[in-house]
């Protein structure tokens, strides 16, 4: 049966960012090809430059933005089984009462059993969990809802995202590592006005090829490049030297990014094996801290499609088991290494799913859903409460009991120790709950 996908239309509004320019670069100490946004000014030498310096300063808090693409289903996430209204609204969806592990902050409340690595987590106090999250007149648009949470207010001209204006205060004209999408493109709430930030689809992305060349053959061709390169290094022929130069450079490149290439990604713990790249992302991200990559603030897509207007069961199962036990993966990885204070994940969706099931074994779009905070550090106690079922919005829309630009004004001001006030319109208006140890 095929599956609705409402996000293969055109964006609208214009996702934040869509005009910035874009650069290729390589880090050579890092063993990383990026593509630089905003920085039409910084030419190769200076980008090394400023990645070296600001690596060697001190270490910063990391934020990691995990989104949820299409709007999960909170109501299945931590379900209600306790609600005497649930079975009304979802006879054929329901979880059963014994299905998961019970949320141990609201007896309502159970983990949905693909969620098992979200859930041992909470246990270990290291996820703070927002259940109803949302914003007021709530859009149900996939394209608002998501351009609002990316620009950190509900403004459809805003064109730079709430991260991009952060690092716009705080960042480093030669540093675009300090925003990083780990994507193809760039990620809207890195948008920045004046800072440059870059996206990475892959570290292991880089090598070469030869036509017709490949197994042992291109194997010794690769080994043997560095030192016949070398061998011309004296040449007195200009362009000679030079191709002798850079040759030995672009193997050296190969050699650093041999360990980020990959199932052969040195890691401490074991990754998921699954077909998305998500697993991968995360334990290259975990290298590249562990590597003293000036990272501040990273984003990335969750795999899945949590727009599950039909066949929810299975979809919902697939994706939410392959992200929660990557990120379960990914936060023993930090803390192995000895880097698990200074990162924080944050996982989010645009909105929630409606209260009632549809006739099509889905669900359709809602108004608040669910976020969490992951990390040694996050306060491991609920945001908000649950509201319950018996007051849905005119919708049947479960209703907010925390806003989105709430939490963000608190990472700002707990976690970077930065003025919200300069990134987040109205900022003053939203309570900052308490989100950190």
């Amino acid at each position: 049966m095929a599956h609705c996908a409402c996000n293969d239309f055109s964006r609208t509004p214009t996702p934040a960012g869509a005009g910035l320019d874009r650069r290729q670069f390589l880090v050579r100490s890092a063993g990383l090809a990026v593509s630089v946004y905003g920085a039409a000014q910084l030419d190769l030498a200076a980008f090394h430059e400023g990645v070296a310096k600001a690596a060697a300063g001190p270490a910063n808090p990391v934020l990691v933005s995990v989104f949820l693409p299409g709007g999960v289903d909170s109501l299945s996430l931590l379900a209600p089984v306790g609600d005497p209204k649930y079975r009304e609204l979802r006879p054929k969806l329901a979880l059963g009462d014994s299905d998961g592990t019970p949320f141990a902050e609201d007896g309502r409340l159970r983990w949905h059993p693909s969620a098992s690595g979200l859930s041992q987590l909470h246990g270990e106090g290291k996820v703070t969990v927002i259940p109803a999250i949302g914003y007021e007149h709530p859009d149900q648009s996939h394209f608002n809802s998501r351009h609002f949470w990316e620009v950190g207010a509900l403004d459809r001209r805003l064109v730079t995202g709430w991260l991009g204006r952060f690092i716009d205060k705080v960042g480093q004209a030669d540093n675009p590592l300090q925003g990083l999408a780990l994507d193809s493109e760039l990620s809207p709430a890195l948008a920045t006005a004046r800072m440059p930030v870059s996206a990475v689809n892959g570290p292991g992305d880089y090598d070469f090829w030869a036509p017709g060349v490949w197994g042992d053959v291109e194997s010794w061709m690769l080994e043997a490049m560095p030192s016949i390169a070398a061998s011309h290094s004296g040449s007195r022929d200009a362009g000679m030297h030079e191709a002798s130069r850079i040759t030995v450079q672009s193997a050296k490149l190969r050699q650093q990014l041999l360990p980020f290439s990959g199932r052969d990604l040195a890691s401490p713990v074991a990754y998921p094996t699954d077909d998305s790249a998500f697993s991968n992302r995360l334990a290259s991200l975990s290298a590249m801290l562990g590597a003293g990559l000036p990272l501040r603030c990273v984003s990335l897509s969750a795999p899945g499609d949590y727009d599950t207007h039909d066949n929810q069961p299975d979809d919902l199962a697939q994706g939410l088991k392959t992200t929660c036990d990557a990120l379960l993966a990914f936060q023993r990885d930090l803390e192995a290494r000895g880097l698990a204070d200074r990162v924080l994940m944050h996982v989010w969706s645009e909105f929630g799913r409606r209260g009632e099931e549809n006739g099509s074994a889905g669900t359709d779009h809602g108004a608040a859903g669910a976020g969490f905070l992951i990390g040694t550090r996050a306060s491991g106690r609920m945001v908000g409460e649950f509201p319950g079922l018996a007051n849905l919005d005119d919708d049947g829309n479960l209703r907010a009991t925390a806003d989105f630009r709430g939490i963000y004004c608190a990472l700002l001001e707990q976690w970077f120790g930065f003025d919200a006030g300069a990134v987040v319109p109205e900022a003053k208006r939203f309570p900052r709950p308490g989100l950190l140890k």
